[in-house]
């Protein structure tokens, strides 16, 4: 028995020197950099341990022909070296090292992401422009909200669009928050892209959770206040269970196959697809209700104009971007996350057309409730500030 206990202990501390030596000790910053092209620039490297003896770390750029780097670098104990990077032409390229000293360990996770720019003004206009689209994005929730305040009333605001919307941000919820703060996760996300950057930041997690948020808060409204005979459709529930039974049928899967068939990363990316597919039906049903009503009596103009600036934002950011960086792939190459977005602007200009010219100022009257029953609306008609009339439709 005793003999058994020293064996595990022997394997037991090889693997900790496996992992130690596998482990990197050299401390890298930064870790991305932006150069304007034709400047150069520098980074430092710094070991994270006291040396035995000075420590060669080679040096490569994946594409010399953007940005080039000194050979090597020579490393004293923990004193902080620092490293020349020349930039020729606008791109990207990674700077990778190795070293033969076991007190550094490997350098196979370890390197420094170049981006070569045109210009550092484009570079502060792009995060200017990404705030200003989630600030617009995040305000253009509450328009609607006071609306609803103010009316008393939901009557004109689709309860499909809700519930697809509430389903699409806890999906993205759930895959942002997995993505930001579940370290296994992360780690099987870094092992998948060893050299990728984890998509989601701080602030997406919080948009997120706002959205969530004042999506309830919308939907408590339409509890309490007046809303005719609007309900949830039929297709809309069917479309909503089958999305959540597949979040469920998967969850089940991957917990109880230990991972073997579906691994957490892969999980938390289903619920983005649906978030992908939820975008892409949203806006029909208030649309429809829209042309049903000839009216967008009841449907928030604010929210939609404030959509629009942060789609519209939000697409001028990527072309900066791609010109600043000479990236058109990362437009194109990517037609999803681009394709949502200008389908998104596609039916905001469709609502702005809808209350601003097609009908304008135009109210449900109690005289067209005839036609209403005749295209099926169980819609309610006002009548200006004298009452809500509906159609009965059985």
């Amino acid at each position: 028995m005793a003999k058994v206990f020293q064996i595990i202990f022997i394997l037991s501390t090889l693997v900790k020197l496996i992992n130690a030596k596998r482990a990197s000790n050299l401390t890298v910053r930064p870790t991305e950099l932006a150069i304007v092209v034709g400047n150069n620039d520098s980074f430092s490297l710094q070991s994270k341990v006291p040396l035995s003896e000075p420590v060669t770390i080679n040096l490569y750029s994946t594409h010399p022909g953007i940005a080039t780097v000194e050979d090597e670098a020579l490393l004293n104990d923990t004193t902080k070296v620092f490293v020349e990077i020349q930039s020729f032409e606008v791109g990207r390229t990674d700077i990778v090292m190795n070293t033969s000293s076991w007190e550094i360990g490997s350098l196979d996770s370890t390197f420094l992401r170049v981006s070569v720019i045109h210009s550092d003004v484009l570079s502060v206009l792009i995060i200017v422009v990404g705030w200003i689209y989630f600030v617009a994005w995040s305000v253009s929730f509450y328009p609607q909200v006071i609306l609803n305040f103010q009316r008393k009333s939901v009557v004109g605001l689709n309860f499909d669009f809700l519930a697809y919307n509430l389903t699409g941000f806890i999906a993205y919820g759930i895959f942002n928050i997995g993505m930001f703060w579940i370290p296994h996760i992360q780690d099987q996300y870094e092992e998948k892209h060893p050299r990728g950057v984890n998509p989601v930041l701080i602030n997406d997690v919080c948009f997120t959770l706002h959205a969530v948020f004042i999506t309830a808060v919308t939907i408590i409204q339409c509890i309490i206040y007046e809303r005719g005979k609007q309900k949830v459709s039929t297709v809309c529930k069917g479309l909503l269970i089958v999305a959540w039974l597949f979040a469920l049928i998967t969850l089940l899967i991957t917990a109880f196959s230990h991972e073997r068939l579906i691994t957490w990363l892969d999980y938390v990316y289903y619920f983005s697809y649906i978030k992908l597919g939820v975008t892409l039906i949203k806006y029909v049903p208030q649309a429809l209700m829209n042309y049903k009503r000839k009216s967008t009596d009841g449907w928030s103009i604010g929210n939609v104009l404030l959509d629009f600036t942060g789609g519209s934002l939000s697409l001028v950011q990527m072309f900066l971007l791609a010109y600043n960086n000479d990236d058109w792939n990362s437009i194109f190459g990517d037609p999803t996350k681009f394709g949502l977005g200008f389908f998104s602007i596609l039916f905001d200009v469709l609502f702005i057309l809808q209350h601003y010219v097609w009908y304008r100022g135009n109210t449900p009257k109690l005289e067209n409730k005839e036609r209403y029953s005749e295209i099926g609306s169980d819609e309610p008609l006002l009548n200006g500030s004298s009452g809500a009339y509906y159609a009965s439709v059985e």
